[in-house]
């Protein structure tokens, strides 16, 4: 049986490819940036995705400014991931080959796809992870569908709030 993350809890290792196909572990730190955010994208396949990580790409310097590393995933094939590339403005790193084990252990919605056209494996819906200097998962939104996504720059905007005034991680309480 797999356990689903919950804030406060410790990232679990997530071992993906980078374009490259190096083997990495997405929750080690790439810089000396205190923090880490790791975005989960519904693949080659969609446009809110490129749209997203574009925008994305647009703030880094912010999000790097403020302390966050950034890294984005998904569950695309190597070949998928570098025929990607051409649509994106990225400037940060980008991983491939999530498995469903890893989806389903994050506890991000996993779908099929539609159609052959679309993709050839099942891929995770949105989700953010954000985590703190401990590895701890500090915020986590997890989408069951592309159409919701949060505003980049209000969780950004977020994130400083908690770092500046030792916020604590909220949503542990379980019933």
């Amino acid at each position: 049986m797999n356990k689903t993350t919950a804030p406060a809890d410790i990232m679990p290792t997530l071992t993906a490819n980078d374009i490259d196909g190096k083997s990495l572990d997405l929750t080690e730190r790439q810089t000396e940036l205190p923090w880490k955010m790791i975005v989960i994208y519904r693949g080659k396949h969609c446009p809110l995705c490129t749209k997203q990580l574009n925008a994305l790409a647009k703030i880094k310097d912010d999000y790097t400014e403020a302390g966050i590393e950034i890294a984005a995933v998904s569950a695309d094939s190597q070949e998928q991931l570098n025929g990607h590339l051409k649509d994106l403005e990225v400037n940060f790193p980008l991983y491939s080959g999530l498995t469903l084990e890893q989806m389903t252990d994050l506890g991000v919605y996993i779908s099929e796809p539609r159609n052959k056209n679309e993709t050839d494996h099942p891929f995770a819906e949105p989700a953010i992870f954000v985590l703190n200097e401990d590895n701890q998962i500090q915020i986590t939104d997890k989408s069951n569908a592309p159409f919701s996504r949060p505003d980049l720059n209000a969780l950004l905007s977020g994130i400083k709030f908690i770092r500046e005034n030792d916020y604590p991680i909220r949503g542990t309480f379980a019933p």
